[in-house]
């Protein structure tokens, strides 16, 4: 159950708690392993360009070294090539073995002797006469067989210079000869041999212990090379063709091992010199540094993710004690209980909203409690007053049907009238009617009100179009206004009083307009403002309860302005008011025309 209510907190689909710990756990998370990832590639990169200067300055090095040994034995070449001794033994005609030979031998060998005395990097000297005749000093042996061998071809065909040979023989080493010449002849060679036990201990370079180097000369040959190799000369010497000597530093995949293989050309010797580093030895200590900042990383993550879950549980505390609280009052409790929060923060101040609007809800819902009681009794009420109307109907038909009985048409007709005026004022419940049933209720009005006064009231109805009679229009909007214009207006006239409707519709504002004009007496301005007057305790008609006014506010409140009433009038002469009502086509159809009452 524990489990399932901590799975719940930082669940970041179901609390605020979870997506804010799952945002900064990613964040650190990816954070982390940035910061881990980039010290790991630039250490990687700094041993990587570590190693690189390292091995191409001790190449450097091992070749400034070899380039200084071999400039002293080019002047000892000189010196030899210049010696007078060494010209005139090679010219003379002794033969061996003469007691004259041997003195020239002795007189050479003493003076190469002397030449390479303190000189532990060279192993022989030697002077070879074209004329067979070989003086050497040193090892290995050396006699006039090697007139006919590749070394000495090769000696002679780039003798104008310094002549560097590989040989491979007994023991290996390095050669550099020089030709002796004579009034511009070639007479013979001076030949130095370096120590190869030299040449392996100056190119002894090795960065990692497994690290192999590798000296070709210009005819592909190794000069150098380790004497356990794990990459066979062939690729070797591919590359260094594909290199050619530019100093680049690359990583290859030799035979699936990754290899950092650095190259580098003797501007001297013309030798390429290819250092190959396996990779894995080379990062060993950045793998382990790596795996140390991998568990200090995890131990931070760990240690934030820790620290994360606490400061959102205290962040979010009190969004879980507004939740209880909602879900208190969820269930039907309109009190909360005594834990309140005092942050002053985005979610106190939603708290005191909160406690604000249960405390309106407890009010509303007293005042609901309230409302219902007086519903009840006013149902109650309306029940009781349903029984008048009914009661007077069945009363005026009673007398209706009395008049019948006893002859008398007036009081038939001014009983129906009433009868149907009440119907319409009582028994008809909607707010809208048609425009023919609000004319029927202004006739039944007239019949009524015609037989209220000796002077005869005519009401002439003027349809500009029957199908105007289909539109609807608010309930008792005709009555007041016609009410209006026969007790304020005709009954107080001298003359016989005429009430005229005019209907028609106004295509420019596509608005249906009702024009009451009567004959009476008329009013002046201040007379007309003051129908639109509010009188506190005044009802405007008798009739109704309402007047102009009141037609006029129904009429804006449903519809808004322009519509509404407004009046016109002449004292003396006459009275209009105008309807201004939207066009809002109804059901049904009437004919008519002109009609008069």
């Amino acid at each position: 159950m524990r489990l399932y209510s901590i799975k719940k907190l930082i669940s970041p689909t179901i609390s605020i708690q979870g997506k804010i710990f799952v945002a900064f756990s990613l964040v650190t998370l990816l954070g982390i392993v940035a910061v881990t990832s980039i010290v790991y590639l630039y250490m990687r990169e700094t041993v990587k360009n570590n190693a690189i200067t390292s091995v191409v300055d001790s190449i450097r090095q091992a070749d400034e070294s070899l380039n200084l040994r071999l400039e002293e034995i080019g002047r000892l070449n000189t010196v030899v090539a210049t010696n007078k001794t060494v010209l005139n033994t090679l010219l003379s005609d002794t033969e061996e073995p003469s007691y004259e030979w041997f003195q020239e031998q002795k007189q050479i060998e003493e003076f190469l002797s002397a030449v390479i005395a303190y000189k532990p990097y060279i192993s022989r000297a030697a002077v070879i006469g074209l004329n067979e005749k070989v003086f050497f000093v040193g090892s290995p042996w050396l006699d006039k067989s090697v007139l006919q061998s590749p070394m000495i071809d090769y000696l002679l065909q780039n003798g104008s210079g310094h002549a560097y040979f590989h040989h491979t023989g007994s023991s290996d080493s390095i050669v550099t000869g020089r030709e002796l010449r004579y009034n511009r002849q070639v007479i013979g060679l001076v030949m130095f041999d370096l120590n190869y036990e030299f040449i392996k201990k100056t190119y002894d370079v090795k960065p990692t212990s497994d690290s192999m180097l590798y000296v070709v000369d210009e005819k592909n040959e190794f000069i150098y090379q380790p004497g356990t190799s794990a990459v066979n000369k062939e690729t070797i010497i591919q590359l260094n063709q594909q290199l050619g000597g530019s100093g680049a530093s690359v990583e290859r995949i030799i035979d699936q091992k990754s290899y950092l293989v650095i190259n580098r050309k003797s501007d001297n010797t013309g030798w390429s010199t290819l250092a190959l580093v396996p990779m894995k030895s080379l990062l060993s200590e950045t793998v382990r540094i790596r795996n140390v900042l991998a568990e200090v990383a995890i131990i931070v993550f760990l240690i934030i993710v820790i620290g994360t879950l606490q400061v959102s549980s205290r962040i979010t505390r009190n969004i879980r004690r507004l939740r209880s609280m909602m879900m208190h009052v969820m269930d039907g409790n309109m009190t909360l209980p005594h834990v309140e929060i005092h942050s002053k923060d985005e979610i106190g101040q939603l708290y005191q909203v909160f406690k604000s609007m249960v405390e309106e809800l407890k009010r509303l819902l007293e005042g609901i409690v309230t409302t219902e009681r007086e519903k009840r009794e006013a149902e109650l009420a309306v029940l009781q007053a349903q029984i008048r109307p009914h009661f007077l109907y069945n009363t005026l038909n009673t007398v209706k049907y009395l008049a019948k009985l006893n002859g008398v048409p007036n009081i038939v007709e001014v009983t129906e009238s009433l009868i149907e005026l009440l119907r319409g004022v009582l028994g008809n419940s909607n707010e809208v009617l048609s425009l023919r049933e609000e004319l029927q209720y202004v006739r039944s009005y007239v019949t009524i009100e015609k037989y209220k006064y000796v002077e005869p009231i005519h009401l002439t109805v003027d349809i500009e179009n029957d199908e105007l009679l289909q539109c609807n229009v608010l309930k008792l909007m005709l009555q007041p206004i016609v009410e209006n214009a026969i007790i304020h207006g005709i009954t107080s006239a001298e003359h016989e009083g005429i009430v005229l409707i005019r209907v028609y519709k106004n295509e420019e504002h596509d608005e249906l307009r009702i024009e009451v004009r009567d004959n009476g007496k008329g009013m002046t301005k201040e007379q007309t403002d003051a129908l639109f007057e509010v009188k506190n305790g005044q009802t405007s008609t008798r009739f109704s309860g309402m007047g102009v006014r009141n037609v006029h506010e129904r009429i804006v409140r449903q519809y808004g302005e322009p519509y509404g009433v407004s009046v016109q009038s002449e004292p003396g002469a006459y009275t209009q008011v105008q309807i201004r009502f939207p066009l809002l086509p109804g059901a049904g159809s009437i004919t008519g025309g002109m009609r008069n009452v």
